[in-house]
């Protein structure tokens, strides 16, 4: 991972997908996900979000979206390009999702080609699970990419 150091912390730049934002509201995923967003409003996170997120986030409850709202100031957000198109559709190739979750690839594509430390998710099916992840990080160095980081909340928590 490629930490920022402001004011002797360590900062990490957090792709954070829609299952995130869902979980603050999930008792199962509530406490770490809250936890979490302290870490943003603390600044030992840089959150960062694709357009792709914000167009999923549209259909969402509206306590997600008033969350989500809450942080735009504090979001960086990305527009996923061509680029990210192509690698998320050699991960459907190659079989790591089927092409029903291309917005589940493009998530992993468009953290994978910005080199954002890690995404956060709470999707254990399509996005945090070993067997995929293994599949994704074949693909991009295949491709001459970096490996990426997927991990839950909880485990990029600095406590």
């Amino acid at each position: 991972m490629s930490y920022i150091c402001v004011n002797q912390k360590q900062v990490m730049k957090t792709y954070i997908d829609t299952s995130v934002f869902g979980g603050y509201f999930d008792s199962e995923f509530e406490i770490p996900t809250k936890h979490f967003f302290i870490e943003i409003d603390k600044g030992y996170k840089i959150p960062i979000v694709s357009d792709l997120t914000v167009k999923e986030l549209t259909g969402a409850p509206e306590k997600v979206k008033d969350l989500f709202n809450k942080y735009i100031k504090k979001i960086e957000l990305v527009t996923v390009e061509d680029e990210m198109y192509e690698l998320a559709n050699d991960y459907l190739k190659n079989k790591a999702l089927s092409p029903k979750y291309i917005s589940d690839a493009l998530h992993v594509a468009t953290a994978t080609i910005l080199k954002i430390d890690v995404i956060v998710s709470w999707n254990f099916k399509h996005i945090v699970n070993l067997n995929r992840i293994r599949v994704f990080n074949g693909i991009n160095i295949k491709n001459g990419y970096n490996l990426i980081e997927i991990r839950t909340p909880k485990e990029v928590l600095n406590f």
